[in-house]
């Protein structure tokens, strides 16, 4: 992991976009087709939509906050981790999780080496997918959150960011998971 106190690189138009603060005030309702979108994966190459799992499976979107490729948020730098190193628990599954950031694909490609992620990591720089899932925003970067979409492609499970409960866990993931089963 990258330790440095080097900010350069954070102030930048991505930062000031997302600088004001906007509560996480998700109103998508359990049962609802999840908001579909298409991103690059960083880590496997190509681009990704969403609507392809459709039909075929559940799937675990992770929304996390990294502020540049040296400047991991610390609520979210050991949620990652633990999503990482719990990742063959949802391939064991065959339950994909997607990790999306906010951080450009060069930035995004450095995070995937640093934290050796097993999972896919989507990039998603201009924060539109962050927005459509209104995850909310706070001082230069949206907020986390998670999702559990079912086979049908409807929301089954949302987890907001507060300071009072961060991310949701490993477990409450696979839980909600098991229960679709």
């Amino acid at each position: 992991m990258v330790t440095s106190t080097d900010f350069s690189g954070l102030f930048n138009q991505r930062f000031f976009n997302n600088f004001f603060p906007i509560p996480a005030t998700n109103n998508l309702q359990k049962g609802a087709i999840a908001p579909d979108f298409v991103l690059p994966d960083i880590k496997n190459g190509g681009m990704l939509k969403l609507s392809s799992y459709r039909g075929k499976t559940p799937i675990v979107l992770a929304f996390t906050r990294i502020f540049t490729e040296k400047q991991y948020c610390p609520f979210c730098y050991p949620h990652i981790k633990a999503l990482n190193e719990n990742y063959s628990e949802f391939s064991d599954r065959k339950i994909p999780l997607l990790m999306i950031t906010s951080t450009d694909s060069q930035q995004s490609q450095f995070v995937a080496r640093d934290l050796g992620l097993n999972m896919p990591l989507l990039s998603d720089p201009s924060c539109q997918v962050f927005r459509l899932y209104q995850t909310g925003q706070a001082l230069g970067a949206p907020l986390p959150a998670q999702f559990v979409i079912d086979q049908q492609g409807r929301l089954h499970y949302k987890h907001l960011f507060s300071f009072f409960d961060h991310n949701a866990s490993v477990d409450q993931l696979l839980a909600v998971l098991d229960g679709l089963r």
